[in-house]
């Protein structure tokens, strides 16, 4: 009788929790997140790791240099440039020789490499190094962009989050494609230009499944850097007037020109890298000639120092610095050849630096190009009587976003 009942009470105690799990399944089934909207929650964090990331560059590198980069440059006596520019190759050089040599032979740091052809993983260590050494080659005056580190740092510990929660690699890919789109937003303030570029770049891919998270990515980092930075964009830009339909056609020559600007920056950059290659020189010797290289450039041309937002900016307002100019020459004619002197002591100081193995960004100073191509597109139309009704700052700004499509196709 004792065990009849022991018998009963079993199989309804078994029941009960049928019953009842088999209602928490479906519960949980209810309140699980779907796979969609899982990325977009990896997304947020995503993008307060690019926002984070970006804070964390802006003062590594005012720590290191306070100050902005051209106007430091102009301050200082011509050997003292060339003293620092060197010294801070030697420096960013030693850092990667041996700061890589520390940490040993890891994976691949490349986006675009780890995203098509590989897992995903990006390696910390390797990272962590050569962000050390582009802050300082930032700082002392490399004519590079800090949105390079930004980028591959955010992506990387983007990975690196995917990697400690051991997620499949299709996961790790997006993750990096996230990180990428939040570094971009975060550096330039522009939200919808990260995810763009992370889309046709880094993924290669415009299906919304993967395009969702890579505009919430880029939205979360963007207001993240705005909450410290505020709303003001690193490019001031003066109110111009709408272009008028007659005037479109120098717009069209404009892309042309900025077209040839992009493949002749490319081809001098894969040159560079070939003739510092040929060299066989260990990576701080060949940094310390880019370095010196930029120094003796910026003799004649400080503008070409560091990111150069301020002489973009200068370029978009049409300040240009020569106060005295030959007695022959017009103002405005001396103006335009020192803009081409500063136009090709940019683009040679760019291609010696990112040759060298200098890490960095090019998109600012393709920006600084193409800046540079259309003020002087401008100008020299208008010393020839022509386009009087658009503005050479107009020109510079258009020109601007068509070389950085040109180099980036």
């Amino acid at each position: 009788m004792q065990s009849w009942l022991n018998n009963g009470l079993m199989a309804k105690a078994q029941e009960f929790l049928r019953r009842h799990w088999r209602r928490a399944l479906q519960l949980r089934g209810k309140l699980a997140l779907k796979e969609e909207a899982f990325h977009l929650v990896l997304a947020g964090f995503v993008g307060v790791i690019g926002g984070l990331v970006n804070l964390f560059f802006y003062y590594a590198v005012h720590l290191v240099q306070p100050m902005d980069q051209v106007e430091f440059a102009e301050g200082l006596p011509d050997w003292e440039r060339l003293m620092v520019t060197t010294l801070g190759g030697l420096t960013a050089g030693l850092v990667l020789h041996w700061g890589l040599r520390l940490v040993g032979p890891q994976g691949s740091t490349n986006l675009l490499e780890v995203v098509v052809a590989g897992d995903g993983r990006l390696p910390f260590r390797t990272e962590f190094v050569k962000t050390i050494s582009a802050i300082v080659s930032i700082a002392t005056g490399a004519s590079i962009g800090r949105e390079g580190g930004i980028t591959q740092l955010a992506a990387t510990l983007s990975s690196k989050l995917g990697q400690f929660a051991k997620w499949p690699p299709y996961r790790l890919r997006l993750l990096v494609g996230c990180g990428a789109a939040s570094g971009i937003a975060a550096a330039y303030n522009a939200p919808i230009t990260g995810a763009i570029f992370s889309a046709l770049i880094v993924l290669g891919n415009f299906s919304m499944n993967l395009f969702a998270p890579l505009v919430f990515s880029s939205v979360i980092a963007a207001m993240v850097s705005r909450s410290i930075f505020g709303i003001q964009p690193w490019y001031q830009i003066p109110p111009f007037p709408a272009a008028t339909l007659p005037q479109l056609p120098w717009f069209v020559l404009l892309g042309v020109i900025c077209g040839a600007v992009g493949a002749v920056f490319l081809k001098l950059l894969r040159a560079s890298d070939e003739q510092f290659r040929k060299l066989n020189w260990p990576v701080y010797l060949r940094l310390t000639l880019a370095g010196f290289a930029v120094g003796a450039i910026a003799i004649g041309f400080p503008g070409v120092c560091g990111n150069g937002y301020s002489a973009t900016n200068d370029i978009l307002h049409g300040i240009f610095p020569p106060d005295a100019w030959p007695r022959q020459i017009s103002p405005a004619a001396w103006a335009l050849l020192w803009l081409a002197g500063l136009f090709l002591a940019k683009m040679l100081a760019t291609s010696v630096t990112v040759g060298a193995g200098t890490v960095g960004g090019v998109f600012t100073p393709t920006l600084f190009l193409g800046a540079g191509a259309g003020a002087l597109f401008g100008g020299t139309l208008h010393q020839f009587g022509y386009a009087a009704g658009v503005p050479a700052g107009a020109l510079a700004l258009v020109g601007m976003g068509a070389t950085l499509a040109a180099t980036t196709r």
